[in-house]
């Protein structure tokens, strides 16, 4: 009977250590940020955010340092407000709303500001935030841009 005692305790004191040990697992790795990459991101947005407000309604600035942090720095911790100022950049811009114009003459200017590609852009970024941040703070606003866009296009289509 003694014999029995020493594995079974022996045995239970394993699955005791074993389950500790399990338990300090992260099951959801944390994202590394480069503090870097992050400065120059939060910078960028802090840009965009005085190009954003009302007084200047700066757009194609918004949208030009969206694309550069995009591009460079997609994992963006504020990558949900970034998306939606540039969302509704767009859509400002694609219904002439914007202080800044653009240039006939600049081919990359009328590349990039083409009113479809900016109705199709403004999708995409409201979009994303509700796809892909749904528990971030500006789904409701960006659901609300959605309508908004949808609203427009049945209007211009009419």
């Amino acid at each position: 009977m003694r014999t029995l005692r020493i594995p079974i305790l022996l045995s239970v004191l394993m699955l005791l250590a074993a389950g500790s040990v399990l338990a300090q697992r992260n099951p959801v790795p944390a994202i590394q940020r480069d503090p870097v990459m992050e400065a120059d991101a939060k910078h960028n947005l802090d840009v965009a955010k005085q190009a954003f407000t009302p007084l200047k309604r700066a757009y194609k600035q918004v949208l030009l340092r969206f694309d550069e942090t995009f591009a460079a720095y997609p994992e963006f911790s504020k990558m949900d407000e970034f998306l939606y100022i540039a969302g509704m950049s767009s859509f400002y811009l694609s219904e002439n709303k914007g202080k800044q114009k653009i240039d006939p003459k600049n081919k990359r200017d009328l590349e990039r500001f083409a009113n479809e590609r900016l109705v199709i852009d403004a999708k995409a970024f409201l979009s994303m935030i509700v796809d892909k941040y749904p528990q971030s703070k500006f789904v409701e606003d960006a659901q609300k841009g959605l309508k908004d866009i949808e609203a427009s296009e049945a209007k211009t289509s009419q």
